[in-house]
């Protein structure tokens, strides 16, 4: 009868221990002081091109120390290597600079870009509405070279500065 009871006794407590943490279900425990609340990911399961080419380094250098990876193999690979890290950096460096910048700083920016593209200014007549022109369409001088000479719209020939009529052809010049 006392080991039934034994029994009895040794199995509620092995229950007691296995249900105790559902019975007692305790609240989520606060961070401790020197937690800073960042999760932090493994950095083998990145995608980062930094982090591959960093990862990629440290694989090398373990190589070549346990003996798996010939002298000039090292050398080849540990320049590819390097050269992708720091390409990366750069990247990542810009893309942070870029971000730093004002949206208003980036916005004039492109609109500043799609102005220039392909449009170009007569230093007479002002900007040009065809884009790509040679020539200016009013007063035909050269929008490629900003010191060259105003052509005749008619023949092509240099203009004097100045001039109403071409000394070629005798065309009127617009003004």
């Amino acid at each position: 009868m006392w080991e039934m009871i034994a029994g009895l006794l040794v199995a509620l407590a092995a229950l007691a221990l296995v249900l105790e943490p559902v019975a007692l279900a305790r609240p989520a425990r606060a961070p401790a002081a020197d937690d800073d609340g960042l999760d932090f990911e493994d950095p083998t399961e990145s995608d980062a091109p930094k982090v591959r080419a960093l990862l990629a380094l440290r694989e090398i250098e373990f190589d070549r120390a346990t003996g798996k990876l010939a002298e000039e193999d090292y050398v080849r690979l540990k320049a590819k290597y390097e050269s992708d890290a720091i390409a990366a950096i750069r990247a990542e460096d810009q893309a942070a600079k870029d971000e730093a910048r004002p949206a208003a700083d980036r916005a004039e920016e492109v609109i500043r870009r799609a102005r220039q593209q392909g449009r170009r200014a007569c230093p007479t007549c002002g900007p040009r509405p065809e884009p790509n022109a040679v020539y200016c369409s009013t007063c035909g001088r050269s929008l490629v070279a900003a010191s060259a000479s105003a052509r005749c719209t008619v023949c092509g020939a240099a203009l004097a500065e100045g001039a109403k009529f071409c000394a070629e052809c005798g065309g009127a010049i617009a003004a």
